[in-house]
């Protein structure tokens, strides 16, 4: 039986490795630059490491600059780590860049995002990406057409998972409190601190982690977003 969540007004997504794969932009550059499957997918892996680590590392220096310097940056670690200092093949970066613009949704996820317009309920985005990373990966996707409100961390200057952040969707959406928000994430550092503001959690726990150790508890765990218009109640 798919467990419901009642009360809800909203739901909210992360963005990254929750709707659109990270991992989709190195797939999208492999075989233009002739990489090796397995090598590209230990870069990828390096490159979302570096990118998430320093968000947190930069918010906790009081170092904040958009997630898109973040994500070039972590991105030269992974190519350093890949190829060597300085030798990653000519134009690799530039186009690992463009190709995070360009990258895909997991396949419920347009139908899912429809599914919930259609039923009446509230949907939007709260992201790390700068408002521009998520304008144009909305468009790319063209999942921008069913959200009520893309929402960057760039309007509190701190990555998640400060709490300001998530205080946002609340503000943003005009609801009550954090108990209307159903939100969704596939990291589970993400799903606890949700969990810990108060938003009702469904984790979308695709590559089976273990649960983070940290204050908070996801409501609901799924390995895909496909049954959330029911858990919803829609």
């Amino acid at each position: 039986m798919t467990e419901r969540l009642t009360g809800i007004e909203a739901c909210v997504f992360d963005a990254y490795g929750t709707l659109f794969d990270v991992h989709s932009a190195v797939a999208q550059c492999r075989d233009r630059f002739g990489l090796e499957a397995g090598a590209a997918r230990t870069m990828s892996d390096t490159w979302r490491t570096r990118q998430l680590q320093y968000s947190w590392l930069r918010s906790l220096m009081g170092r904040h600059v958009d997630f898109w310097q973040v994500t070039g940056e972590a991105l030269d670690f992974a190519l350093d780590t890949a190829f060597g200092v300085g030798k990653a093949p000519g134009g690799l970066r530039q186009a690992l860049m463009d190709s995070y613009l360009t990258l895909h949704t997991y396949p419920e996820v347009p139908a899912v995002l429809r599914r919930l317009k259609d039923g009446g309920m509230k949907t939007a985005i709260l992201s790390n990406g700068s408002p521009t990373m998520l304008e144009k990966v909305c468009a790319s996707t063209g999942i921008d057409a069913v959200l009520d409100a893309v929402l960057s961390i760039e309007d509190v200057g701190i990555y998640k998972p400060h709490p300001s952040v998530y205080r946002l969707a609340v503000d943003r959406l005009g609801l009550g409190g954090p108990a209307a928000v159903s939100f969704q994430s596939s990291n589970a550092w993400d799903a606890a601190a949700a969990a810990d503001f108060g938003f009702k959690v469904v984790w979308c726990n695709r590559f089976g982690q273990a649960r983070e150790r940290l204050p908070g508890s996801p409501d609901v765990e799924v390995t895909s977003l496909t049954d959330l218009p029911t858990i919803v109640g829609l």
